[in-house]
């Protein structure tokens, strides 16, 4: 099984270096469940291998009270969105902006199935290739160091001196995740000479 895992590291180590753009992104939501629990900030970064491309970020009106347990996690409180705009009215434009680009996030099923069930919620359809299945950061990082035990972003972050401002805010979530991933290509360049 490792050997797969690690022939589809490979795989995607040779479509970023071959160009290809890929979009480093991140939710914060009121919960846990995303039956029940609704994206209150997506934030996202386009990159290639010649740097970042773009950005993308917004709060985002869930049109439901967000628990203290969410804003203790995230810093985001109900006056923080109480005008912002709704999931409906940010959906295009971040599709959009993820549209033809690989997406990768750390914990991916967590966010791919946020912004699926807020797209099911509008009788739109789920992500698809090329966009998914997503590269996953914590998967990753679990098979390249297995010797760390510990693979939250914010430890990961620290142990290979990426740079935190604003941990649980999804732009800057989103920049750690592409940095890591960076971060995890490189490593396997050396160890592999690839």
């Amino acid at each position: 099984i490792i050997k797969n895992k690690m022939k589809t590291i490979k795989q995607i180590l040779r479509l970023y270096q071959g160009g290809e753009i890929f979009t480093a992104f991140d939710t914060e939501t009121t919960g846990l469940m995303n039956k029940t629990d609704k994206i209150i900030e997506i934030g996202a970064v386009k990159f290639n291998k010649d740097g970042i491309i773009d950005k993308f970020s917004t709060l985002i009106n869930p049109q439901m009270p967000i628990p203290f347990c969410a804003t203790k996690v995230n810093g985001i409180t109900n006056q923080m969105v109480a005008n912002e705009p709704t999931f409906a009215q940010i959906c295009d434009d971040f599709l959009d902006f993820i549209n033809g680009t690989i997406l990768v996030a750390h914990n991916a099923n967590f966010d791919i199935g946020f912004v699926n069930a807020e797209l099911l919620r509008l009788n739109k359809p789920e992500l698809k290739k090329p966009n998914i299945p997503a590269v996953d950061t914590l998967i990753n990082s679990r098979k390249i160091y297995p010797e760390l035990g510990k693979y939250n972003l914010q430890f990961l972050a620290n142990e290979f001196c990426i740079s935190v401002e604003s941990a649980h805010r999804a732009l800057d979530d989103a920049r750690v995740c592409m940095e890591l991933f960076q971060h995890n290509l490189d490593h396997l360049k050396e160890k592999h000479h690839l």
